[in-house]
Formats: structure tokens, C-alpha cells, sequence
């Protein structure tokens, strides 16, 4: 492997931590900064690092916005039963996020963030109020869920305060699927069947 492969493959899984998308203009100047005007060797470099990310780490370097040439790393080794979208200490995050997907998903793929907000004081975790494991929680779903691409958050026009609709960003989409939420729904359903109506 090459001393850039490897630096960018390093770059790769130190951005990936904070789960931001990646710029290809951020990956040029901080790694592959000398082969800018070379395509074909900038591609190479790359698609070696994503191969290298694959075998090694088992995850995929996916483009996620051709227009912005935005990538993630996706998870692709198979995930063990109920761990959807989890690593280790953001477990917690990540199960919270997993059921406002599920809420997502239930509710026809579009919630206001009013009824995401009721769903989630069901739930005893109050937006606006510091809860022990995830902090103010509606920060978490606005700005690092949003940040992170697991959800889009739309302003609906002319409301004042503003108000907004969410759906699953295209992380969510890359990383987990409609079937893996239709079964943690089949899971929780028996203790919250009523929130889910």
C-alpha cells in the first residue's frame, strides 16, 4: 500500500468518527494535495483506499452526493442482531436514533418535528430538558443527527417560530433499510404498540 493510500485511508477513519460527510475537496488538500491536477492517479489513490477500507476494516466509501462529491464510510460487515448503525459508545445514541427512524418509517416517511417531539416525551426523553445519557436531546436529533446525514430536517414556510418536517437522510438509507426497521418495530411494538398508531 502506498504511503498515500495509506494516509488517506487514516484521514478516512479519523473524519469518519464524527460521522460528518467527507468533501472530496477536503481529501485533496489534506492527503492527495500533489496529484490535484492528475485524475487518474487522484482516482487510483482513492479507489485503493476504498478497497483497502473494505478488506481491512469492512467498510465501503460510498459517494453520497455526486454534485457536492460528498462521501461516508458505510458499515459493511454484517450486523449482529439489533446492533443497526451501532459502535460501541454511541450505542445509546444510535438506539434513540433507531426508534425516531422507526417513528419516521411508521408515520409514512415525513413527521413534523412537533409530533416527533410528543413521540419522544412517550418515551420520557424531553427535548429541551438535559437527559443523563444523551444530553439536550433536541440538539442531538438537529443538529449532530442532522449534521451526520441519519436525518434531513425541511423548515416548513411561513412559521414563526420556524417549524420543521424530518425524514431519513441518506445515511440512514445507505446504512440501514426499511426491513431492518420493520423488524426492530416488531421487537419494541409489544412494549409501545400505542405509541405507533
Amino acid at each position: 500500500v502506498s504511503p498515500q493510500v495509506s494516509e488517506l485511508v487514516q484521514f478516512l477513519l479519523v473524519k469518519d468518527q464524527k460521522k460528518i460527510p467527507i468533501k472530496r475537496t477536503e481529501m485533496m488538500k489534506k492527503v492527495i494535495q500533489e496529484y490535484k491536477n492528475h485524475k487518474d492517479v487522484y482516482s487510483d489513490i482513492v479507489n485503493r483506499a476504498g478497497r483497502t477500507l473494505q478488506e481491512v476494516f469492512g467498510l465501503q466509501l460510498v459517494e453520497m452526493d455526486t454534485k457536492q462529491h460528498t462521501y461516508i464510510l458505510v458499515n459493511n460487515l454484517p450486523h449482529a442482531e439489533g446492533n443497526y448503525l451501532c459502535r460501541d459508545k454511541e450505542k445509546e445514541k444510535m438506539g434513540l436514533l433507531l426508534v425516531i427512524l422507526s417513528f419516521i418509517f411508521m408515520k409514512g416517511n415525513l413527521v413534523k418535528d412537533s409530533a416527533l417531539w410528543e413521540f419522544l416525551n412517550l418515551l420520557r426523553v424531553y427535548p429541551g430538558k438535559q437527559h443523563r445519557v444523551f444530553g439536550d436531546v433536541r440538539k442531538l436529533v438537529m443538529d449532530e443527527f442532522v449534521r451526520q446525514k441519519y436525518l434531513e430536517a425541511t423548515q416548513i414556510p411561513l412559521t414563526d417560530p420556524p417549524e420543521f418536517k424530518f425524514q431519513w437522510g441518506p445515511r440512514a438509507e445507505k446504512e440501514t433499510s426499511r426491513k431492518d426497521v420493520l423488524n426492530f418495530v416488531a421487537k419494541v411494538r409489544p412494549f409501545w404498540g400505542h405509541l405507533w398508531v
